[in-house]
Order: C-alpha cells, then structure tokens, then sequence
C-alpha cells in the first residue's frame, strides 16, 4: 500500500508542480507586488531607520536630516533613487522633484541639516513631506490597492477620497464588469440555439457545424480585430450596406463606440460559450423529451421545462469562460474603442509599459482576480453542475 502511494505521489507531482509555477507562483507573485514597498528602505537605508524610530509629531531630530541629505546625493550618484522618486511621486506628486533638487544639492549643504534643507526648499519644513517619505518606509504598503478603487492614505495614516476630478478607477472596473456581462448574456442568448441546431445534426452535419464554430480559433484575435476595423470602418461593406437600405442618410460612426467594442468582443468569445453548451446539449436523453410530450407537455413547457433545465449547466458553463476572457479584454477595446470603451487590461498596459508603475499595474491586476473568484462564486451558486463539469442531479 505505502509504494502504492508512493508512485501515485509521483505520478502526481509533475502536475502539482505545473500548477504551482504557471498559477500558484504568478498569482503570489502578483498579490505580493501590489503590496511590496521596498524602495524607501533599499535606496536610503539609514534614512528608513531614522524615519522608522520617528514618532510622527513635528518634525523628525537632525538624525533623519543628516542622513537623508548625505544619502541623496549618493543615491544619485550611484543611480538608486528611480524607484524611490517614481513611488514618492506617485503618493504625493512634486516629492521627485524636491527629492531631485535636494540630491543635486547635496554637497553645497552643511550641518546644521535641519535648518540647511528648509533654506534650500521650505516644503522640509513641512511635517507632511517627511510624512510622505515615512509612509514609504514598507514594507508593506496599502496604497496601490487603495489608488485602484479611488482612495489614497493620508499623511500619518487614515484613508481619504481622491480628489473627484482624479477619480477614475472605480468607473473603470464598473465599465469592465458592465461590458463583460453585456457580452456574455449575449454569448449564452446566441450560443444556446446554435448549441441546440447542432446537437440535433447528424454526426456529419454536426462536425461540419463544428468546423464552422471553431473556424476564428485559425487566426489570432489581432487579426479578427482589425478584421472588424475594417469592416465598420465609415467607408467600410457594414455602413455601406446600412446606406444602401435606407437605413441611415450617411454612413455612421462605429469604430471607436461601445457598439464595435461588444460586436468585436460577442465574435472572438462566442465559440466558448458554444463548445459546452453543445457538449451538455448532446448528452441529453432525447427519450425525456418525448416522454414530457407525451405526457402533454407542450413544446414551450417541453423545451422550458424540461431540455433548458438540463442543457443550463453546459450554457452556463460557457457563460463563466465568457466572462472570465471578457474581462481581461485588451487588444479589441484598444483598437476598437474610444477613450470611454476602454477596459481595466488597457490600464495595467499602460501602468507596466508607460507609467514603469509594477505596483499599480499589480493592484489592479489583483482586484481582477477578484472579479474571477466572484464569477466562480457565482457559478457555484447558479448552476453547480457547470462548475462539476455534469449535469446537475
């Protein structure tokens, strides 16, 4: 028993293993980041402790002057403050360019530091700027996280609102959901007739019809996009066509709305809301049906009562893929949509590729494996048999 149990371990670790390095690790990772706050203690180091042992009223001894201002300018030297001045900025903006003209100066101040440093710029006279730099002390921090739904850490402590005309981030994951759950209610209101013509097919019919869903998985989503550039493009065949029946008197704008964004979205995702339907749909006893029939059931109570009960677990299935792809959309809101289409994917770009901002990019990365846990909660709760990959009893 104990070397059948052995082997069985061993058979299992290659995939325990997987698991943990393409999903475990990444997923660790990406929390961790949202959280991390390194970069006050590994660039000044001696500024962190002094900082540290500050209690926070007034303003810090000449202890945390001294060595602030012999630190900097080594810093800069030895180019280690990128990170500090971008995470400074980032909670309190104009701190890198303090910190900046402070390090630069460096070898023109003397003791007394407390008195030289306030000369030089009077915001070291302000208890918020070393409050600022004393939150950054970590190692860990809540500001990201806070930044992505809005709020901000106040000087010393506490949380406060953003400032509204700053306000963006809760807007943004209230249109990613809202855009995620248009698309997939559509996705699961097509997939099902399309899911139920072909589990009724022949098997040759059926695999031809199959062939025509998995027929956009030939090419990748960048293709299928500009495909749809093109397409409702103002000189393109779909507003040609609305002219041509009358339907409008000049062509109308369509890239760069929420309508091309959904319309790009509903035709990359539907396959996967498709495949489960059609797999549950094909397993289902058609000798139900007619008996319900012939019981007098008509074909509404039939197909309400009892083939949608049954078919529901493979249509909602197809739902939950939908929306967990939905709501990770880049590429199509990018391409398709206008500065108010835009997704919460398009932001973590922007904050990874322009801002440099891991953090940030992380934080919201993170309250999107929030909307993932809420979509398999969900699931859970509105059909078990989905989530159990049968039908429900």
């Amino acid at each position: 028993m104990r070397g059948q149990n052995t082997l069985a371990a061993l058979l299992v670790a290659p995939l325990v293993l997987l698991i943990a390095c393409v999903f475990l690790l990444p997923l660790g990772t990406t929390l961790f980041t949202a959280l991390a706050d390194p970069e006050l203690r590994e660039s000044l180091p001696r500024t962190h402790a002094a900082l540290v042992a500050w209690d926070g009223a007034g303003l810090p001894d000449e202890t945390a002057f001294a060595a602030l201002a012999d630190e900097l300018g080594a810093a800069l030297a030895d180019r280690r403050l990128g990170r500090l001045l971008q995470r400074v900025n980032f909670a309190r903006p104009g701190t890198r360019a303090l910190l900046l003209r402070t390090a630069r100066a460096a070898d023109t101040l003397a003791a007394p530091y407390a008195t030289a440093m306030p000369a030089l710029d009077a915001r070291w006279a302000e208890r918020d700027t070393w409050l600022a730099l004393r939150d950054a002390s970590g190692p860990l921090t809540p500001l990201y996280l806070l930044r992505a739904l809005d709020l901000d850490l106040a000087p010393g402590g506490g949380i406060v609102a953003v400032a509204e005309d700053e306000r963006l981030f809760r807007t943004l994951f209230l249109r990613t959901l809202g855009v995620s759950l248009l698309v997939t209610a559509l996705a699961m209101l097509l997939a099902a007739p399309v899911a139920w013509l072909l589990a009724g097919l022949p098997r040759r019919w059926a695999g031809l019809g199959l062939l025509a869903v998995l027929v956009p998985f030939w090419s990748s989503i960048l293709v299928r996009t500009t495909a749809w550039f093109v397409l409702l493009q103002r000189e393109g065949p779909i507003n040609a066509a609305i002219v041509a029946l009358g339907l409008a008197d000049a062509p109308i704008q369509l890239v760069g709305t929420r309508v091309a964004v959904i319309i790009a979205m509903l035709h990359v995702l539907l396959p996967f809301a498709i495949l489960p339907a059609y797999s549950v749909m094909k397993g289902i006893d058609r000798t139900l049906l007619r008996a319900a029939s012939s019981l007098g059931g008509s074909p509404a109570q039939v197909a309400l009562r009892v083939y949608l009960p049954l078919a529901w677990p493979g249509i909602a299935a197809g739902g939950f893929i939908v929306f967990l792809l939905a709501v990770g959309f880049y590429i199509t809101p990018a391409l398709l949509g206008g500065p108010r289409d835009q997704m919460v994917a398009s932001f973590i770009a922007f904050f990874i590729n322009r801002e440099v901002n891991w953090g940030m990019a992380a934080a919201l990365s993170a309250l999107l494996m929030l909307f993932a846990a809420a979509a398999v909660v969900a699931a859970r709760v509105i059909a078990p048999g989905a989530m159990k990959g049968r039908l429900s009893p």
